[in-house]
């Protein structure tokens, strides 16, 4: 037998239950689970994609139907591009010296012939033998050293002096067997005297510029380890 207080506990625990389900609802096993400010949006499962969505074209890609177009491609470069023209003898014959040494610079030579130039005119000048002997071939160097003798023998001193290289330009260039021959052509301004055992002036003058062009050949071996270039031929030319 329930009392009248037991009765009224029970009709009490019935209001509250019903209420507390309408506030709350029902779990269906459907509800979103708390939510966690810690997971991250790559554990969440993909969407799938709707059917009315369109993929939009790469800014970059070639509309359908379009012919690709072709990459223009540059021209090779003339590798002796200011040094000879193309097509010509001379460029054949760099090229040949270029297969047996790939890294031959035309452009370079030129320069240390410019160099070498200098040295000889001004060294033959001075009577510098161990000077010339590094710079010329054998017989080039027995004519250089027999006219300083000469010279010496009449008591006579020679001054040189470069005002300027006007230019130094390939006129030929060979290749015989493993030896290469570069021809030179040079012109350039200097200033040149010759005084005799008094002081006088006997060829040339201390104060004229003389324009002077002057075509000489070097040579080497291709192939060796020896760079260096030798003077082999000269030529006063007008």
């Amino acid at each position: 037998m329930f009392d009248i207080y037991t009765i009224i506990f029970l009709a009490l625990a019935v209001f509250i239950f019903m209420r507390l389900r309408s506030v709350l609802g029902q779990r269906t096993g459907r509800e979103r689970p708390p939510y966690d400010p810690y997971s991250r949006d790559t554990a969440r499962p993909p969407q799938p994609a709707s059917d009315k969505v369109v993929s939009l074209p790469e800014r970059n890609s070639t509309p359908p139907g379009a012919p690709a177009a072709a990459e223009e491609e540059a021209p090779p470069a003339f590798r002796w591009e200011g040094v000879a023209e193309e097509g010509s003898a001379t460029a054949a014959a760099l090229d040949e010296i270029a297969r047996v040494e790939p890294d031959f610079d035309a452009k370079h030579f030129l320069t240390g012939a410019r160099a070498a130039y200098e040295m000889i005119v001004t060294s033959f000048a001075a009577g510098d033998r161990r000077q010339l002997k590094d710079l010329l071939a054998k017989d080039v160097y027995d004519g250089f050293v027999t006219a300083i003798a000469d010279r010496e023998s009449r008591r006579e001193t020679m001054e040189s002096r470069f005002v300027s290289i006007e230019h130094a330009d390939l006129q030929e260039v060979a290749v015989r067997g493993r030896t290469a021959q570069l021809t030179v052509r040079f012109v350039s301004k200097l200033i040149s005297v010759t005084r005799g055992p008094d002081g006088t002036v006997v060829d040339g003058s201390p104060d004229t510029v003389a324009d002077v062009t002057d075509v000489w050949t070097f040579a080497r071996e291709l192939g060796t380890r020896d760079p260096n270039w030798k003077l082999v031929a000269t030529e006063a030319a007008q």
